[in-house]
């Protein structure tokens, strides 16, 4: 009987992590058919109803989880902000710091612009209209954060700048980067490639001036730069 009593107790201690992983399955599958849908019609034009179509089940199943629309996107805003933090930290390493600057474009840039080419939904939910406040206060932060970053990596290259004119370089700097980083994304994939190759060759011819000696002209400007 003892040991009845503590299969018993197994087993029915196994249900509700079953029952969670089962959860935790479905909430993945409306998150990603919702970046689907926010990618295709937009967050405002988005409903649960299509979010519910796409994932391939009930609109009760999806309120199981999710009360609104709103709700589903301040999960994904998190789930994805997280990512993006991941990424960061990868793309601001401090053992680039020392690099040349065309090295430093490469180890800062590429995985940035990588996150945000395998996850449109990113830029659907940190620059549409109407986003849930939550979501949108939280990129803020994380740009606050990110070009503060970006000033102190350009400190490392300018150390005789004022903290205005480095303030300044700053924010033409991640101005640029952001205005090119949506060309790139509103491109087709095969022309992905050239469209970041000239993003950082704008961003390096900019700052080259500044950095002098410790920037190093990358091969592909070299070549764009020479006549055919």
């Amino acid at each position: 009987m003892p040991e009845a009593n503590s299969d018993s107790g197994e087993a029915g201690a196994g249900k509700p992590r079953r029952r969670q992983a089962r959860g935790e399955r479905r909430i993945a599958q409306l998150l990603e058919a919702a970046a689907h849908v926010f990618c295709t019609t937009g967050y405002t034009a988005a409903s649960t109803n299509s979010i519910a179509r796409e994932a391939g089940v009930s609109p009760g199943t999806l309120y199981q989880f999710f009360p609104n629309k709103e709700a589903i996107a301040v999960e994904l805003g998190d789930q994805l902000l997280r990512r993006w933090r991941e990424t960061y930290g990868q793309a601001f390493l401090p053992a680039h710091l020392g690099l040349p600057l065309d090295q430093l474009l490469d180890a800062v840039l590429d995985p940035l612009i990588q996150f945000n080419r395998e996850n449109p939904a990113f830029a659907v939910l940190m620059h549409g209209s109407e986003i849930p406040g939550q979501v949108v206060q939280e990129h803020d932060a994380l740009h606050s954060s990110m070009l503060t970053r970006v000033e102190e990596i350009l400190g490392g290259y300018l150390p005789d700048a004022p903290k205005a004119d480095l303030t300044r370089i700053a924010t033409t700097t991640f101005a640029m980067f952001k205005a090119g980083l949506d060309l790139i994304l509103s491109r087709e994939p095969e022309e992905r490639d050239a469209y970041t190759a000239e993003l950082k060759t704008v961003i390096f011819r900019y700052l080259q001036p500044f950095a002098g000696e410790a920037a190093c002209a990358p091969d592909h400007i070299g070549k764009q730069a020479s006549p055919s």
